[in-house]
């Protein structure tokens, strides 16, 4: 439910946002109307139009871009003859088409003389359909979080509802706005021979509503005017009342779980008694695909310890946390234990198999892994986190978890308890401490001063671009002076939902950041083409600082979609200006991670 509250006070909230500022004219169109006729279909049409395709646009395929292009072309046509409609009635009269008809009755208004006539219900709530097809709100936090969800676990009734709630939000407050249009449109109708100019002026307002969509200013300049109305708000909201799981956003685990030890993971866990009972082994029969075994089950399981461990290739939490999943399996497998990868993607290229199977031979995983690009196996332990290690004694029963990267020697000391009570008397002793390479390697926790940084609009933050995010459309950028952690691009890139993307050669991101090593998801050009980068620290070639995806000089190339190392900072760690220039379109940028 707290979920469903954050959604709606998001929604709400966009009645302060530029970005609503072109449908406002339809809306306002049903001031003086009943509100039972002709303001409740409107506003329920729009919410549940915009819900409907917000979900489909997140979670469904080409064809869906389709239908809500050719959605939007007849609503903004349907709302084009509302507003001639309402600015010349006679000229209606005179053309005597059905469109024109439709629009006086959407209107609300008799085809003679302008009179008024009662509302259509229907003509009402047609007008909200076309008002929710057109409707693009800023993607704050709230709906980006919202949005990702969906797009992450596809079309769902929790994602569905949480837009709903956000769309409903948005008619509440749109609402209060008919309310005090109405009382401003009764007081112009008292003063004599301002009613008709007041149904002029709306009607010209339509047409502007209908203009500014069509040349996609609701999407680009009232985007950009929008990028901080909002934020800080929402981000309260979000941090207030929680809930990212319940919207279906699957945040990485902390990199502070390293040094934060949870309530179990505190307990003894020398002896059994120490490790209680937290519930039982989910089944992994939604995997779409197995890697390095054929597809297990709990009963060929039943009788070994199990380690189930959720990962995606691309996050540098889980990459860290690889080389003691390794040792584990190595030292423990003939004593015992089993460890299972699950394999649940953040990013859409993460749900390819073929992506999957090229991160585990590269990382020299041994184990079974099971694709779950479908958040089956993910929704059946009701996990949330990446990554996430599930401890399963001999009799099916989870005993411990450990949600992010660390607490290593606790883990492994957990191993061995469920493996000496299961029977095994010669139990090897000590922890491991493998030396992982490159980005495998132990993160610097106490210089890591950047966060986890998405260049997607829907979970960006700090984006430093003169005029903000234009979202969805080519634009150029530029970068000025930076703050710690702002980040800025430079050159002609398009902003997508997940990444941004170069269109033209000789484009650069620039972060200032403050950490030891930096890395930066990046994927080739859509027709694999590799695309050359050079890396800058400061203006300067990073010499000893590169890292290990680039040399001295900083080349390097992104010929394949995931996580690439830039800098590896020598010496003493600062704060520095970081750039990487790309010589070739096309390159796809993701996030940016620190250690």
């Amino acid at each position: 439910m707290s979920l469903l509250i954050l959604a709606y006070l998001g929604g709400a909230l966009t009645i302060l946002s530029p970005c609503i500022l072109p449908v406002l004219p339809f809306v306002l169109s049903r001031t003086g109307q009943p509100f039972v006729r002709g303001k409740l279909p409107m506003l329920a049409g729009m919410a549940f139009t915009f819900a409907g395709f917000a979900t489909l646009l997140s979670a469904g395929g080409a064809w869906a871009v389709r239908a809500n292009e050719v959605g939007r072309f007849a609503a903004l046509a349907l709302l084009a003859v509302f507003g001639l409609s309402l600015l010349w009635p006679r000229l209606a009269d005179l053309m005597a088409r059905p469109a024109v008809a439709l629009g006086n009755r959407l209107a609300g208004q008799a085809a003679t003389g302008g009179t008024s006539a009662e509302p259509s219900v229907a003509g009402s709530l047609l007008l909200g359909v076309a008002t929710g097809m057109l409707w693009a709100p800023c993607a704050g936090p709230i709906l980006g979080l919202v949005l990702t969800g969906v797009a992450l676990n596809g079309a769902s009734v929790s994602g569905a509802l949480a837009l709903t709630a956000y769309a409903a939000g948005a008619a509440t407050s749109l609402a209060a706005a008919l309310g005090l249009g109405g009382r401003v449109f009764a007081a112009m109708k008292r003063s004599m021979g301002l009613g008709e100019w007041a149904r002029r002026i709306m009607g010209a307002s339509v047409l502007g509503g209908v203009a500014l969509i069509g040349l996609g200013a609701d999407t680009g300049l009232l985007a950009r005017l929008s990028s901080g109305s909002t934020t800080q708000l929402e981000q309260a909201l979000v941090n207030g009342l929680g809930g990212l799981g319940g919207l279906g956003v699957r945040r990485p685990a902390p990199q502070a779980s390293l040094n934060v030890v949870s309530e179990v993971n505190a307990a003894p866990v020398a002896l059994p008694s120490g490790l209680p009972v937290e519930g039982r082994v989910a089944s992994f029969d939604g995997a779409v695909q197995w890697l390095n075994s054929a597809p297990l089950t709990g009963d060929q399981l039943r009788g070994k310890v199990t380690l189930v461990y959720f990962w995606t290739y691309s996050c540098i939490n889980c990459i860290r946390t690889l080389p003691y999943l390794r040792a584990w399996a190595d030292k423990y497998k003939d004593q015992g234990l089993t460890v299972v990868g699950v394999h649940t993607p953040e990013f859409a290229f993460e749900k390819s198999p073929e992506n999957v199977a090229r991160a585990v031979s590269g990382f020299r995983v041994n184990f079974p892994v099971a694709i779950d690009s479908n958040y089956r196996i993910w929704n059946a332990f009701h996990n949330s986190y990446w990554p996430a290690a599930y401890f399963v004694d001999a009799q099916g029963n989870i005993r411990h978890h450990q949600f992010g990267e660390g607490d290593y020697a606790a883990s492994e000391r957990v191993i061995q308890a469920l493996l000496a009570e299961a029977g095994n008397k010669q139990v090897a002793g000590g922890v491991v401490a493998p030396d992982g390479p490159g980005a495998q390697a132990a993160p610097d926790l106490d210089n890591v001063r950047s966060p986890e940084t998405y260049v997607g609009y829907a979970q960006a933050d700090r984006f430093a671009s003169p005029g903000g995010v234009q979202i969805g459309t080519s634009h150029a950028y530029s970068v000025g002076k930076l703050g710690l952690n702002d980040w800025g691009l430079s050159g002609q890139w398009t902003i997508d939902a997940e990444q941004a993307t170069l269109d033209r050669a000789d484009g650069s991101i620039v972060y200032r950041f403050h950490a030891r090593d930096l890395h930066l998801v990046l994927g080739p050009a859509a027709d694999g083409r590799a695309v050359r980068f050079t890396v800058r620290i400061d203006g300067k070639a990073p010499g000893d600082s590169h890292g290990a995806d680039t040399d001295a000089h900083g080349n390097g190339a992104i010929t394949q979609t995931r996580l690439y190392q830039l800098v590896r900072q020598a010496g003493t760690v600062g704060e520095h200006t970081f750039e990487i220039r790309f010589l070739d379109a096309g390159a796809h940028a993701y996030a940016f991670t620190f250690g």
